[in-house]
């Protein structure tokens, strides 16, 4: 059976993710998010160039701890580094690759215009977004114009705490249904306004 290719991603309410100068210094950090379980669903990850200078920037490799990290460039030269292999080929040939190996799932950490690269070529399998308490008005979209995709809602979890509503949807055609959220600690069991999808 092939991967699922998810499209992770924090959103802000109107649809960025990130500033206009790619800050992301919006994203509400909430206790009830457990990143180390949200980790151990991945063991790869895959992004474009902008992404990953800006895991770069913060020090280290450019990597995520305990995820091997393909990175798509038309300019950066192709390069291996732990934990991070630095590529010029075409993703969609390459995640294609990736996805009939075995291994847990593929994340599709970003950016949008590599999300819409592969999703148009019918391999994203679920767009798992958790959307902030923010209208940002301006910045890098979540998806760049084309065409429509409509998606089916999978699971849905709402942290009071934050204000941060995490949403699941499968995408037609994809690899199993989208995965229900598992990487928020029971703690967060919404109580009295909040709500929690099947």
């Amino acid at each position: 059976m092939s991967r699922r290719l998810r499209y992770q991603v924090a959103v802000s309410l109107d649809g960025f993710i990130a500033g206009p100068n790619g800050e992301h210094d919006w994203i509400v950090m909430d206790p009830s998010i457990d990143f180390e379980a949200l980790f151990k669903e991945f063991d790869t990850a895959v992004m474009g160039r902008k992404s990953y200078e800006v895991l770069a920037a913060q020090g280290g490799s450019g990597g995520l701890p305990g995820i091997d990290v393909v990175v798509f460039s038309r300019t950066l030269p192709a390069a291996t580094r732990p934990g991070v292999r630095i590529v010029n080929d075409e993703p969609r040939e390459t995640v294609a690759a990736l996805k009939a190996e075995a291994g847990r799932d593929i994340w599709l950490y970003g950016g949008g215009a590599l999300f819409r690269w592969l999703l148009d070529g019918g391999l994203v399998d679920s767009v798992e977004v958790a959307v902030m308490p923010v209208l940002l008005s301006a910045g890098i979209p979540l998806l760049p114009p084309g065409a429509a995709t409509k998606l089916t809602l999978a699971h849905q979890k709402t942290l009071p705490a934050s204000g941060i509503v995490a949403l699941s949807y499968s995408v037609p055609g994809g690899v199993g249904p989208a995965p229900r959220i598992r990487y928020v600690k029971a703690a967060a069991k919404n109580r009295g306004g909040g709500r929690e999808g099947s």
